[in-house]
């Protein structure tokens, strides 16, 4: 028998009765490993090795995680400041448990987040409860942490407690896929019948044409149907594929882009909205605020007209808010709750000047709001912001645009539900079909801002605007049952991978 070189030098290698990895071979053959590997999967496909692979998994200490093996984890550093302070009896204010852990920084949100996971305590109204039954000494993730920095073994530990080291970044996870071969009883045979280098070639050289030897040397085989390595090329994320058909369209239809700050002014994020400024949305459980000093380049004359709004109202019927207004509160910085700020800036003339009618804008841009995360909801995401300035504008254009609009993505069930905000009136919610579950999911949010909105800014004609959610629509255009099958932590790399954007 005649093989190339390179098996023969495997086959030679290899053993029948101990199992071989590829590294031993690469040092017994001088070969580098990458060729031990395809000459194994060629042997392998002639009946002569069998192969086999398994996944190792080694796992190694952050820079955050190792600092906390010799101390407490954060949530067990705030339930002990929290039992120190009595909060197994009464609860404690979450201040003063904060304070007395020693806990500064990111380190009070990782507590916060794990606390109740694990149940030390639950945080109500601002107080803390710890529980009288927990266990910290015996935190399972704790004691896992120390054995990775030890090295020792992790046999008493589950996949799901290693995992959630990792997703909190206190562990960093390497898989590598071994590969060990062993002569089959047809490699013995061709052993012990003889094994000869074949006197071929395995490639066309510049050599070989210049020289005309080509015509005379014999061309190793190649067998086309063996298996090979599964490379994956990289493709546009699902929500950039949504994202840039989103633009697409509303160019399509006449629109501009609006481009803006993502932290900025809670006066251009809420302010201008004619959102009241104790109004439950703009506190702190609901937007991120930002410890920087407050924002001192507002136009001072939409400043107050802004204030005038709230306090005494727009025109001889307006009455404004019955709640306080204070300029710092509105120079004061935040991440964006919605894209609406941007709406407000290049209404106002702030962003580019002054705009006369009619005028189209939108932008696709990241917000960051403070909710709960489940399938339809996270921390941060994209919302599609736009608004049209024309003269007697009316709910049926508003509609019209929508319906326009989602026919592009082959979305023609949208349904209006009348609703209430405090900038536009009127207003209502959009709704659409799952095509998977069929379940009605809300996916925007429009109506027509109200005159306490645009009298400050100086816009006399109409303007319909809403706010619509990119991941929303991705997941009608791809099917996809869970918000975070589309990014975060739990995203699904397969579905990413296969899914079809429908135009």
């Amino acid at each position: 028998m005649q093989l190339p070189d390179a098996q023969v030098a495997v086959l030679n290698a290899a053993s029948a009765t101990d199992a071989k990895t590829i590294e031993e071979l690469a040092a017994e053959t001088d070969l580098k490993p990458e060729t031990v590997t395809g000459a194994a999967f060629d042997l392998r496909d002639e009946g002569l090795l069998a192969v086999e692979g398994r996944v190792e998994v080694e796992r190694s200490l952050t820079d955050e995680g190792r600092s906390y093996v010799d101390g407490d984890l954060p949530e067990v550093a705030l339930y002990r400041a929290a039992v120190e302070l009595g909060a197994t009896d009464e609860p404690v204010q979450l201040g003063r448990v904060i304070g007395a852990s020693g806990l500064e920084g990111p380190q009070v949100d990782v507590a916060l987040a794990n606390l109740a996971r694990k149940g030390y305590g639950e945080i109500d109204a601002g107080e803390l409860r710890a529980d009288p039954d927990a266990d910290p000494d015996g935190d399972v993730e704790a004691a896992a942490l120390a054995a990775i920095g030890a090295g020792d073994h992790l046999d008493d530990y589950d996949g799901a407690t290693l995992d959630q080291l990792a997703s909190r970044g206190l562990v960093e996870t390497d898989e590598r896929t071994v590969r060990s071969v062993t002569l089959t009883e047809a490699g013995v045979t061709a052993l012990m019948e003889g094994v000869e280098t074949a006197e071929t070639v395995d490639r066309l050289t510049p050599e070989l044409l210049t020289s005309g030897e080509w015509r005379d040397v014999e061309f190793a085989a190649y067998n086309v149907e063996a298996d090979a390595p599964d490379y994956r090329g990289g493709r546009t994320h699902v929500l950039r594929q949504v994202a840039d058909r989103v633009k697409d369209v509303l160019v399509g239809m006449g629109f501009q882009e609006m481009a803006g700050p993502h932290a900025d002014a809670e006066f251009w994020i809420n302010d201008c909205l004619f959102m009241p400024q104790d109004h439950p949305a703009r506190t702190h459980w609901d937007q991120f605020g930002l410890a920087v000093p407050p924002m001192d380049d507002l136009p001072a004359d939409l400043v107050e007209r802004v204030r005038s709004a709230h306090l005494e109202g727009v025109g001889e019927d307006g009455d404004g808010y019955h709640s306080p207004w204070t300029e710092d509160v509105a120079r004061h910085v935040d991440l964006r709750g919605h894209t609406t700020s941007l709406s407000m800036r290049y209404l106002s003339g702030d962003a580019i000047g002054e705009l006369e009618p009619p005028q189209r804008w939108f932008s696709v841009e990241k917000v960051y709001r403070n909710d709960t995360l489940d399938a339809t909801h996270l921390l941060e995401f994209f919302q599609i912001e736009g608004w049209v300035m024309a003269e007697d504008l009316s709910v049926r254009d508003l509609m019209g645009t929508f319906e326009e609009f989602y026919r592009q993505f082959g979305i023609t069930d949208i349904e209006f539900k009348p609703h209430y905000n405090p900038y536009t009136e009127p207003s209502f919610e959009l709704f659409g079909t799952h095509p998977e579950t069929d379940e009605l999911i809300e996916i925007g949010n429009s109506g027509l801002f109200r005159d306490e909105v645009l009298r400050p800014l100086g816009v006399e004609c109409d303007v319909m605007a809403w706010g619509l959610a990119l991941e929303r629509l991705a997941m009608l255009t791809t099917g996809a049952e869970d918000i975070r099958d589309l990014h975060g932590t739990l995203l699904d790399l397969e579905f990413l991978r296969n899914a079809e954007v429908m135009h």
